[in-house]
């Protein structure tokens, strides 16, 4: 919430400078989140009026004009060379003198005005611009004043430029202090200083005249209040003051009707309507939405509405979205000359999320989901009444007053030991009752308690712990003591067998990965198709309709990292991500860290597109395939030894798909993304991807001693011939089979497979070289006891796989 502090100050002025305001807001939990002036710095600019104005002898475009700059003006009018398209005979305007200094400019240096001459002609001084003086971005001309402006005054007086502007971030608790009356008050009871409420006289009606307002939904309007003003001029001009203070809160000046309802919503914190009364049909009814209904709404969009949103309507149809913004078919024009004004209490709980529905919010909605005073609306008709003849005349009738379900403030007990407790400090009951008396909350003493009935206006009141916050917001924070924690500090011992996940982080880091972090809830496309997931988790109030289910896979989420990367033009990109995914299991029980029949595990998972390595010379270029991916994978379990086993993941290639086992159990998959959701998501080519249970990446063994081998191992290779269908660990693990436990290793090192089929290695065979190590611990080995181990090994492949020893 934005306002000038001079505003503020009208209401409550304590005798304080402007930071030490802002410091007691903010500490008061009314967080002052900026402050900035009015205007800039500038000097010796005043008053002038135009006196005289004729062309320029020698320029088409400048006026020689004669200024009245009055007290400044001892020898006559001042004669000033000026090019603006409104400079004219009667206008007063600001007039820079010489010796004055404009703001700074783009280089941060203020421009000083001198006597000059320009096409010949002598001017001494400026007439200035809006945007000369950095009031605003209007340049079209010079910034007329009314004419009633002192000639001569100080323009930063007359403008009353030295102001401050407060931008407020305000709690969703403190609705009461979305006004500047209500953050006057605020003051009012911090400082001790004399609120000055402002003064709101009742306007007399000359007509008789009353509009029918039937009220069919209690839930949704507490009270309506309305009145007809008739024979307004709306063509009339918004008065000076009010359109500096409405820019000054950050709203634009429309119309004189418009501007004066957005004038006391800023000022009381009322928001309110004003119909064009000739464009109701009938009465009016405050009612539910019926399904189907719609509605051109004042920022030209048309909407459907349906029964949970409130609406108002007309005999013929839906003239306004309750609360939230007025329709386009009743709203007033330069035609309107009948009105009828409207304000009413909504109920919070009827109109909070109903703006988000239609994906807009406005300030009206903002304050009435969180609550506005149900007892001032009659009040605050009349000030908008008085108004409104002041400006565009016209004459009054009654004001027509429905209360069908006005809210029930309920009292508030406030213990003194409790309140001392929760904030920390001993407080007295005194001190508690002059808080509440300073608020201007009605209370009732007890022993050792007070008994608090909130005011209409406060929404935020209705637990304890709502008055002991008060209790403490006005005494202030400054007066809790800085008591150093008591609880006893452990530091929390890692187990050795387990690594933490920033070390997995590192680990993937080093690997080339860059960290993504995603949210939790994803389209529910994403389940059905990477994850294979019918019936994912429903977030019941996602934050757009698109992210509406809870992720079982951290897949989804790294692909659409992928997209989003290459429509920036990334050519190579390697992505990971460790969090939290979510499945349902019947067996999970509700805990303070898990909710019942869904289970939460952490993964990590990781995404590699583009070239395999970055561009160098030393290795030609090639994309990524499965074996980068797999051997990054091996990396990151390193050092326990993970085994692959073919498998089918609904988001990869049933040909390029692996399950990783770690003994015997699978904690994940490596694959190529499936060709079919690499053309459903346009991609150039297929990424290669891999998600693990992140428990069992974090899994470290714990080092056990061995002692150094006494005897020296032997190594033998062979060429074994195999089928094709013989994968590398099934004979990897036959040959390591050895009963005697001789064979320590086996390794591949080269797949021949010649172009045309051979005698040796016909059609549907290759030749595998391996590497056997040999050792006994006890004994060396001599080459007859080596013969023979390996002649075992061959006979077990020959006998397993059918493979033989290459001729």
């Amino acid at each position: 919430m934005q306002f000038p502090e001079s505003w503020l100050r009208e209401f409550c002025n304590p005798p304080i400078s402007t930071q030490q305001l802002a410091d007691l807001l903010t500490m008061a939990g009314l967080e002052v989140e900026e402050m900035s002036p009015v205007a800039p710095p500038f000097t010796n600019i005043v008053v002038g009026e135009i006196v005289e104005a004729e062309q320029h002898p020698n320029a088409d475009r400048l006026r020689v004009c004669r200024v009245d700059a009055g007290p400044h003006s001892k020898d006559g009018p001042l004669q000033i060379v000026c090019g603006a398209p409104n400079a004219r005979v009667g206008i007063r305007v600001p007039l820079a003198l010489v010796g004055a200094e404009l703001p700074p400019g783009e280089d941060g240096k203020p421009f000083q005005i001198k006597v000059g001459k320009l096409r010949g002609v002598e001017s001494f001084g400026m007439l200035c611009s809006a945007r000369e003086l950095q009031l605003s971005e209007d340049h079209g001309g010079l910034l007329e004043l009314p004419a009633d402006a002192p000639l001569g005054q100080d323009i930063r007086q007359y403008l009353n430029l030295d102001d401050t502007l407060f931008t407020l971030k305000l709690t969703p608790n403190l609705a009461h202090c979305l006004s500047v009356y209500g953050v006057a008050r605020e003051v009012s009871a911090l400082t001790g200083t004399p609120l000055n409420a402002p003064r709101i006289d009742a306007v007399a009606p000359a007509l008789d005249d009353t509009l029918a307002v039937d009220v069919q939904a209690s839930d949704l309007c507490g009270r309506f209040s309305g009145r007809i003003v008739r024979g307004v001029n709306t063509k009339a001009q918004t008065p000076a003051w009010m359109v500096e203070r409405l820019a000054r809160c950050g709203q634009r000046a429309v119309s004189p009707l418009v501007d004066i309802s957005n004038y006391v919503m800023f000022e009381l914190g009322r928001p309110s309507h004003i119909f064009d009364l000739d464009k109701i049909h009938g009465g009016l009814q405050v009612r539910w939405g019926r399904e189907g209904e719609t509605l051109k709404l004042l920022n030209g969009s048309t909407i459907t509405v349906d029964g949970q949103v409130g609406v108002i309507a007309d005999d013929q149809a839906v003239e306004s979205l309750a609360g939230i913004m007025g329709g386009d078919a009743t709203a007033v024009s330069d035609d309107t000359r009948n009105i009828y004004i409207e304000a009413a209490f909504w109920w919070p709980t009827a109109i909070a999320g109903r703006s988000r529905r239609f994906n807009f919010s406005t300030d009206a909605g903002h304050r009435f989901e969180r609550g506005v005073d149900p007892q001032q609306t009659v009040e605050h008709i009349e000030r908008i009444t008085a108004l409104v003849q002041q400006i565009c005349g016209g004459q009054a009738g009654p004001i027509t007053d429905a209360q069908p379900a006005m809210p029930a403030r309920q009292p508030v007990r406030l213990r003194v030991a409790r309140a001392a407790k929760v904030i920390g400090m001993p407080v007295t009951q005194a001190e508690c009752a002059g808080v509440m008396q300073r608020l201007g909350l009605q209370y009732t003493e007890g022993e050792g308690e007070l008994t608090v009935t909130p005011p209409s206006w406060r929404f935020d009141l209705t637990i304890e712990e709502d008055l002991i916050e008060e209790v403490v917001r006005v005494l202030g924070f400054h007066r809790l003591p800085a008591t150093p924690p008591l609880a006893p500090v452990t530091v929390k011992v890692r187990p050795e067998a387990r690594r933490s996940g920033h070390a997995v982080r590192h680990a993937l880091a080093a690997l080339g990965y860059q960290e993504t972090i995603n949210f939790s809830f994803v389209e529910e496309r994403w389940e059905r198709e990477l994850s294979g997931n019918e019936d994912p988790i429903k977030v019941l109030n996602p934050i757009a309709a698109p992210l509406a289910v809870m992720r079982s896979s951290l897949m989804g989420s790294l692909v659409n990292v992928l997209k989003y990367n290459l429509a920036r033009r990334a050519s190579r990109v390697r992505v990971f991500e460790v969090g939290r995914v979510f499945w349902r299991d019947a067996s999970v029980a509700s805990t303070d860290t898990s909710v019942a029949g869904v289970c939460q595990p952490m993964h990590v998972g990781g995404l590699a597109y583009g070239q395999a390595l970055p561009l160098q010379w030393g290795e030609p270029e090639r994309n990524v395939d499965f074996f980068d991916v797999k051997g990054d994978v091996e990396s990151l379990l390193a050092p326990y030894k993970a085994s692959y086993q073919a498998a089918e993941h609904p988001a990869m290639h049933p040909g390029r798909c692996a399950a990783v086992l770690l003994d015997g159990e699978v904690i994940g998959h490596v694959g190529e993304l499936h060709p079919k959701w690499r053309q459903a998501y346009d991609l150039p080519q297929a990424p290669v991807l891999f998600e693990l249970n992140l428990s069992a990446v974090q899994a470290r063994p714990v080092p056990v001693a061995q002692p150094v081998p006494r005897q020296q191992s032997s190594l033998r290779d062979l060429a074994l011939v195999v089928s094709d269908k013989v994968s590398h660990d099934a004979l990897i693990d036959t040959l390591r089979a050895d009963p005697q436990g001789l064979v320590r290793s086996a390794v591949l090192f080269d797949i021949y497979k010649p172009a045309q089929p051979t005698a040796d290695i016909p059609a549907g065979e290759r030749s595998l070289a391996v590497r056997l190590e040999l050792l006994d611990n006890e004994a060396t080995l001599n080459d007859e006891r080596i013969d023979a181990v390996i002649a075992a090994a061959v006979a077990r492949v020959q006998s397993a796989h059918g493979a033989r020893l290459r001729a």
